[in-house]
């Protein structure tokens, strides 16, 4: 029997099988890292932080002066005031935005300079202001108009040529309406003076100078700096007892108005020329007076031979709000191998020797009372230990 096999051929013209889909891999995207910005000073608790120091009125006597005089160079500067603030750097350097206080009015070139009761000051130091790390300078006192409304244009106008930026004072209106902010890479920090004397002189323009001091003016000035974009407003008052280590009635009480507003996230201030205490005040920071930032020894008030430095550190907190996460401070005197020269006393001793051990250690400890007397040292603030910072 024959047996037939029957082939079955597909046809070239038959659809060709669907070729198989490669599969199809999803690609996570990656969570972008936050950009930190943890500012100069200590380390910073959360991402964004930036610190500002600040000291107190530069008050410059004949005993300041004279000893800086130098052959006319070739800037045309008579004076050299490098020796006398250079220690100060140090701390300065630590911080993002140094403030200093131009307690008085600069001469014109060439002019000889004056001291108390009419102070007209070498405008060489905002040379030297400028070169050892400050950034800007407060100008309202009660020596602001001191040389009249011309005085006041000519301090503002060096500081400009100095790369200074300053609030406190103006030459115009248009001038006084705005608010001084400051830029760092975490945020936008506002400052706002005001003064509580001219000392009865001539001030030939109501705008020219923040005076008096009154705090809902302030407030408004930092309601304004916060449309504007800043994210602190710092206060700073002028006023206070001389040559008392007490805040007076006035300073405590604008000091709380301007945090009880909610628009500032701390105070502090100079003129009493000396030190008085930091209080931390319905949680935000007040440090009553810095002292001077310099000056000419005084038998009769030695407070006025004490100095503060302090540094504030502000974060940045998940919902946006900013507070102090560090309070800093370092007490100095005004000698060092008998001559004028800033001179950090803290227990660190970065610059060696002040006038003696014994002497920089009574400096120290009567700071450290003074400055705690409020409560600030429960609080959190602490010495300044600088040379213990990377």
């Amino acid at each position: 029997m024959l047996a037939i096999a029957i082939g079955v051929t597909m046809s070239a013209c038959a659809p060709e099988a669907p070729a198989a889909k490669p599969a199809v891999t999803k690609t996570a995207t990656p969570t972008p890292t936050p950009t930190r910005n943890p500012g100069v000073g200590p380390e910073c608790p959360t991402d964004d932080c930036f610190t500002i120091t600040a000291t107190g009125d530069m008050l410059f006597h004949a005993g300041l002066w004279k000893p800086a005089v130098i052959p006319t160079d070739a800037n045309g500067r008579n004076y050299d005031f490098m020796p006398l603030l250079q220690g100060q750097s140090v701390y300065l350097n630590q911080a993002d935005i140094a403030m200093c206080h131009q307690e008085t009015p600069f001469a014109q070139v060439g002019e000889a300079p004056t001291g108390y009761p009419i102070f007209n000051t070498p405008w060489e130091l905002a040379v030297t202001t400028k070169a050892i790390g400050y950034d800007a300078c407060t100008t309202a006192s009660n020596h602001t108009v001191d040389m009249g409304y011309s005085g006041v244009v000519r301090t503002l106008d060096v500081l400009d040529q100095n790369g200074l930026k300053h609030t406190g004072s103006y030459r115009s209106p248009e001038e006084a309406n705005g608010v001084l902010i400051m830029d760092t890479p975490a945020g936008r920090v506002a400052f706002i003076e005001h003064t509580f004397s001219v000392n009865g002189n001539y001030n030939e323009f109501d705008w020219q100078v923040n005076y008096p001091l009154d705090p809902d003016v302030m407030i408004a000035r930092a309601a304004q700096a916060r449309a504007e974009g800043a994210d602190v407003v710092i206060g700073v008052q002028h006023a206070g007892t001389e040559y008392s280590n007490e805040a007076d009635i006035q300073q405590i009480n604008n000091a709380h108005a301007l945090i009880d507003s909610g628009q500032f996230d701390m105070v502090y201030g100079h003129h009493p020329h000396a030190i008085q205490p930091m209080e931390l005040y319905n949680g935000k920071w007040i440090v009553y007076s810095l002292g001077n930032g310099i000056s000419e020894s005084s038998g009769d008030y030695p407070v006025n031979n004490e100095f503060l430095i302090m540094r504030a550190q502000f974060s940045k907190a998940a919902d946006g709000s900013w507070s102090v996460s560090d309070m800093a401070w370092a007490p100095a005197t005004n000698k060092q191998d008998g001559v004028y020269r800033w001179c950090s006393v803290a227990s660190d001793a970065p610059q060696g020797v002040c006038q003696s051990p014994e002497f920089d250690a009574g400096v120290r400890e009567r700071t450290r009372a003074t400055v705690n007397a409020m409560g600030a040292e429960a609080a959190g603030a602490h010495e300044w230990l600088v040379t213990q910072e990377k």
